[in-house]
């Protein structure tokens, strides 16, 4: 695979950024393409491991060194063949995924590991380019209908699968627009939204029906679903984590999908800009350290925003692996987005004790503590915090990204369907739930989680759906290796 020593002659590369300056000003992608000759190198990086753990880190069993050797060998139509045999949507993981398969690329034990996001999201680019992406609707169909409530990257991974078996599949979506947080949770400077529709041409071409502005429970009786043979739900994890304590009922005081699903619609013309979710001109503080965290910061810095914080409450990783955290393990390292070179004071191991308003019950500030995580080898960590170190800070916005606590209890109340102990719907090993012809994947089963983890729920719920549809199934189940990935 690849080329033989190739490792030893390449280096590493990756897209590069336009200037910061100049990337702040709209809210378009803007990563500079690589040259031809460098992405042939890229994938001439492989080193055609005996045992390829960029398998086993990739939660969807990406072909990896195959495509790898076929982008060296300069063979891009071949590349996209296999790289579709085991992922739905490159072009959403190639821009989006944080790369767990990079973290297990056998060359990151002495040197930077391979491309391979890179790589994966110049085939699907340029599949898109020569038109090789087609549709390919089903020879026959089964006669079989099946819904899927939710068009996030699971439903619409879970709707093409059930498709190509045949099956009549109509997928339900409560926002006006189908794609779920790809379209109105991911901002449009990570995943341009003409990505997901250039996507969704090929799977209504493919015979998939969508229905936005349905809300299942609400303006479309539960009932109702009684017209299909099986039910898919893949509504993602969408209950806000809060941060119950004073001043958080402030109007300033805003959830991040609140902040950037509004800024998404008024990209998409949809809604006008309001005040109260605009950063401009405001002192900005993000509390939540992870990726919703890194895209408010990127938003508030386009808005115009005077200054932008981020608090976490954990403390700062350390730049390079521990002993304690090997190869080919998630490096829990600290990781600096595009978003965070754009502007932001990064401040580790604070909690956030109260919000402050000023006489006129708008927000002028907050109080924090700084804490220690104290270590027990028989018990987990515990918080605590460090006397003295009270602060107050200044501001006049602060966006809430902490994450989520599940799916919303709508559809498990109205279908009476069993929850597991994180309010998770429960299934069995087969993605059933207690409903027999009821199943669900992706967020909704398994929390909150990534997007790669997402379309590889999708494909193995449509698996064991049209196996108890048809009492058999040809659609491809990933097997299930022994190495744990970032969840």
């Amino acid at each position: 695979m690849g080329k033989l020593r190739g490792f030893l002659e390449f280096e590493r590369k990756v897209e590069e950024y336009l200037p910061v300056k100049d990337r702040v000003k709209h809210y378009q992608e803007f990563t500079k393409d690589l040259s031809k000759q460098s992405l042939l190198e890229q994938g001439g990086r492989c080193m055609s491991c005996g045992i390829p753990f960029c398998h086993s880190g990739c939660p969807l069993g990406n072909l990896i060194p195959d495509f790898n050797d076929a982008v060296y060998r300069n063979s891009w139509k071949e590349a996209l063949d296999i790289l579709h045999t085991t992922n739905n949507f490159p072009e959403f993981t190639g821009r989006l995924c944080p790369a767990p398969c990079e973290a297990a690329c056998v060359l990151g034990i002495i040197k930077p590991p391979v491309s391979i996001e890179t790589i994966e999201k110049y085939i699907v680019e340029k599949g898109f380019e020569k038109g090789w992406i087609v549709p390919h609707p089903p020879s026959k169909r089964t006669g079989k209908k099946v819904a899927v409530v939710g068009s996030g990257p699971s439903g619409l991974a879970a709707a093409q699968q059930l498709n190509r078996a045949g099956h009549l599949v109509t997928v339900f979506e409560r926002d006006s627009n189908i794609g779920g947080l790809l379209r109105y949770g991911i901002p449009n400077f990570k995943l341009d939204k003409n990505i997901i529709d250039r996507r969704l041409k090929i799977l209504e071409a493919e015979g998939i029906i969508f229905r936005p502005n349905t809300h299942i429970g609400v303006d479309f009786q539960v009932e109702e679903l009684g017209y299909f043979d099986a039910v898919v739900l893949a509504g993602g994890a969408t209950q806000k984590r809060e941060l119950p304590i004073e001043g958080s009922e402030l109007e300033e005081v805003i959830q991040a999908m609140a902040f950037l699903s509004h800024q998404n619609k008024v990209v998409e013309g949809s809604v006008k800009p309001i005040e109260r979710l605009s950063a401009k001109g405001k002192h900005v503080i993000v509390i939540g350290g992870g990726d919703t965290g890194s895209d408010c910061i990127g938003t508030s810095n386009r808005h115009g925003a005077l200054s932008v914080t981020n608090f976490e409450i954990m403390p700062m990783p350390p730049k390079e692996r521990t002993r304690e955290n090997p190869w080919p393990y998630w490096p829990f390292t600290l990781k600096t987005s595009s978003s965070h070179q754009e502007g932001v004071v990064r401040t580790f191991s604070v909690l956030t004790k109260e919000f402050i308003s000023d006489k006129n019950g708008k927000l002028k500030a907050l109080k924090t503590v700084d804490v220690k995580w104290e270590k027990n080898d028989e018990e987990p960590p515990k918080l605590k915090e460090i006397k003295g170190s009270e602060k107050e800070w200044s501001c006049n916005l602060v966006l809430l990204a902490l994450g989520f606590k599940g799916p919303e209890k709508t559809l498990s109340e109205k279908l009476n369907l069993e929850l597991d102990n994180h309010s998770n719907i429960k299934t069995d090993k087969n993605y059933q739930t207690n409903i027999p012809n009821i199943f669900t994947a992706g967020d909704m089963r398994r929390g909150q989680s990534l997007i790669v983890w997402a379309i590889s729920e999708g494909r193995e719920v449509a698996h064991h759906v049209d196996k108890y549809l048809m009492g058999y199934s040809d659609l491809p189940i990933k097997e299930k290796g022994d190495l744990p990935t970032v969840n």
